[in-house]
């Protein structure tokens, strides 16, 4: 391989930082893409710094892991593959900490996994700084992977044979009624997945949770909602994550399969413009028919 790929551990037992190729090497060529995404399936979090970065040079990267999702109804970028994340509104100012841009960054601050809400999960997603502000904004990650091999094994158990509901309208309801509008809701109805989720590569088990998950099948609400919350708060206990501190041409990508991560709030007065690209899985991946019958009334 004539382009080194060095890998620098990051975090405690989760992320890495990827030297010596530029996203333009990995798209191109195949055996520094075997070396990356390897890197992937072990380190969960790729970080790839001072990056020249372009809507088309992202896309192109993204789909080297796979099929590229479409932007949902409702986000700003809807029908593209684009998820843009702003607090710039279409005048070029910073929006006031009450439009509807500042909101959904708050809900972005609550622990998740990208589009488990969704009937076709997330694999990866991919993003890339554009401005950024002078201090906060980092992005933290949690690896529910590691959370998981902290567990009994009795628990462990129990939960490789549970499943967990998850629904857009639950995250976007902690942060206010109607932030969820009709059109996405519609669009988005409830979905069941596993509560584990075995990584084909190597073999290790994961927790899969996220904001959005409100419910455990065979549960009563309350007390499902409650043991989510509980895992979720093991999971990313203090001194677990790993905290990006973002720097102009940042590019980082994760694995929603393993991972949950939250933005980090900064001055309402300084502006954020981020670009997110969100790979689906496939069977390759992991993903396998894992929906139980329904029991569970939807929310």
């Amino acid at each position: 391989m004539a382009t080194s790929v060095e890998i620098v551990p990051l975090g405690p037992g989760l992320a890495a930082e990827i030297r010596g190729v530029t996203l333009a090497d990995i798209t191109n060529d195949d055996a520094v893409y075997s070396a990356v995404r390897a890197a992937f399936e072990e380190h969960s979090v790729l970080v790839f710094r001072g990056q020249e970065v372009d809507g088309d040079s992202q896309l192109a990267f993204s789909r080297r892991f796979g099929p590229a999702e479409v932007t949902k109804v409702g986000s700003l970028g809807t029908g593209t593959h684009f998820v843009i994340l702003t607090t710039i509104g279409p005048d070029g100012k910073v929006v006031p900490e009450d439009h509807r841009y500042a909101r959904r960054n708050l809900a972005n601050q609550l622990w998740h996994t990208d589009s488990s809400f969704k009937s076709v999960p997330a694999l990866t997603s991919v993003l890339s700084a554009r401005t950024i502000p002078a201090t906060g904004g980092e992005t933290e990650f949690a690896s529910t992977r590691l959370a998981f091999e902290r567990l009994d094994p009795a628990l462990q158990k129990k939960l490789e044979n549970s499943f967990a509901w998850h629904h857009y309208g639950h995250s976007r309801g902690k942060i206010g009624p109607d932030l969820a509008t009709g059109d996405e809701l519609a669009a988005l109805p409830p979905v069941c997945w596993r509560m584990v989720w075995k990584n084909p590569v190597n073999g290790r088990s994961a927790l899969y949770l996220a904001s959005h998950a409100y419910a455990v099948e065979g549960m009563e609400r309350k007390a499902g909602e409650k043991w989510i919350e509980e895992l979720t708060a093991m999971a990313t206990a203090p001194g677990t994550t790993y905290e990006h501190k973002w720097r102009a041409g940042d590019v980082v990508m994760w694995d929603n399969r393993a991972t949950m991560h939250r933005g980090r709030p900064w001055p309402g007065s300084e502006p954020r413009y981020m670009v997110r690209t969100t790979i689906s899985a496939t069977a390759a991946d992991g993903v396998e028919s894992v929906r139980p019958p329904p029991r569970l009334a939807a929310e």
